[in-house]
């Protein structure tokens, strides 16, 4: 494992408990920083933080809910005295049906979280990264870290799942648009497209879309959640100060832009 430096530094991390968040979490600690687990699931929450140990704290958070954000945001604040990385990693798949098949109300669900979500906590934690004072450059006003979970189903669509795909584009197109608008500050925002990495969250799918997705990647495998937390764990640190607004590809060779 390459060393990275978050020594000192503190990262929220939403959908945590479990799955990308979860390795997530693990390689920022192992870079020297803390988190808090921002999750749904308070029981699953709880027990990824101890299995984490004393530098991770959990939360029980709804992220398509802008109280619980906002309340969220406060009560990180009490044992943190920065929030410097956000990592927006809960998401859902929703079902693997033809769109004109699509049930309305799980269509809703899938954009609440996985879009709504990001949008309510970048808006929630932005306002305190504004006020941060930058370690490297004291003339330029705030810091921080956001680093977004789309996919590469965001860039190229995938059949039977027509609501994560457009949900997931819509996370691309918010972290160009918050990159550009932070692009004066130290604030860094960008966002990674995984194809698929096997994770509890292919519970979520058929048998069938999960081999539409391993057909699709020259490199004949599905990505691992140490892969992804690699970059999202680079992502959040000091070292990258001169992207933002960027997508990084995981997609073993799958993208083709």
């Amino acid at each position: 494992m390459n060393q990275l430096d978050f020594a000192g530094r503190h990262a929220v991390i939403t959908g945590g408990a479990t799955g990308l968040g979860f390795g997530i979490a693990q390689r920022l600690i192992a870079s020297g920083g803390s988190v808090t687990l921002w999750d749904r699931d308070e029981a699953a929450a709880n027990q990824a933080a101890e299995a984490l140990g004393d530098r991770a704290f959990a939360l029980k958070v709804d992220v398509s809910q802008q109280p619980s954000v906002a309340k969220a945001v406060a009560a990180t604040l009490a044992h943190a005295p920065r929030i410097d990385a956000l990592v927006n990693s809960a998401g859902i798949t929703g079902p693997n049906v033809k769109l004109w098949d699509y049930p309305v109300d799980e269509w809703r669900q899938v954009m609440e979280v996985n879009i709504n979500g990001v949008f309510l906590c970048c808006r929630e934690v932005v306002g305190q990264m504004r006020k941060q004072e930058n370690p490297n450059n004291r003339d330029t006003r705030g810091y921080g870290r956001i680093v977004n979970i789309a996919s590469v189903a965001g860039k190229e669509g995938n059949p039977n799942a027509s609501a994560y795909s457009a949900s997931k584009a819509a996370v691309i197109g918010i972290t160009k648009s918050l990159g550009k608008e932070l692009a004066d500050t130290g604030i860094r925002v960008n966002c990674v497209t995984p194809a698929a990495v096997k994770t509890a969250i292919f519970d979520q799918m058929t048998p069938e879309h999960i081999a539409f997705m391993l057909s699709k990647i020259p490199m004949g495998r599905f990505g691992t959640v140490e892969e992804v937390a690699a970059m999202v764990g680079w992502l959040c640190t000091e070292d990258c100060s001169f992207s933002t607004g960027a997508v990084f590809d995981l997609s073993g060779g799958r993208s083709t832009y």
